[in-house]
């Protein structure tokens, strides 16, 4: 099973942006323990980062054939980006919506995604945990019988 984690704008700050919030671990920590885990599970995870809106508009484009789950963390692309809604749409693809802070604890228009209804689930609030918990959720997802 290949699973595609994505990361949104700034998530490649991780470590060093907003600690009390987003905690020390850099964005690399967090792939290669995710990337270990998945191994273990038999699950083989790619990992993409990106500023750029149209460069994962266009890595979910090019998952089609390839990926069977997506882990996405659209970062503040989650509150404003009908493309990348618009691309996972079209993918047809089963996504898991994640993020390290509790995005409905924060300022009002964090809590406005253009994803959520479109997700196989959130995950929210957890800090990295969230990204072990959407591993495990999309595994359970693609595993079950639907």
């Amino acid at each position: 099973m290949n699973i595609l984690l994505i990361n949104g704008p700034n998530l490649n700050l991780l470590g060093t942006r907003e600690p009390h919030i987003y905690g020390n671990k850099t964005l690399n920590d967090i792939e290669n323990n995710l990337t270990k885990v998945a191994k273990e599970k038999g699950i083989n995870l790619e990992c993409f980062q990106s500023n750029h809106e149209g460069e994962i508009v266009e890595i979910i484009q090019n998952s089609v054939k390839s990926i069977q789950g997506i882990l996405i963390n659209a970062g503040a692309f989650t509150h404003t980006s009908i493309s990348i809604r618009d691309a996972l749409i079209g993918s047809k693809i089963p996504f898991v919506e994640l993020h390290i802070s509790n995005i409905f604890a924060r300022e009002k228009f964090r809590k406005e995604s253009f994803l959520t209804d479109k997700a196989v689930g959130i995950i929210s609030g957890f800090g990295i945990t969230s990204y072990f918990l959407a591993l495990d959720g999309i595994i359970e997802f693609l595993s079950s019988d639907k």
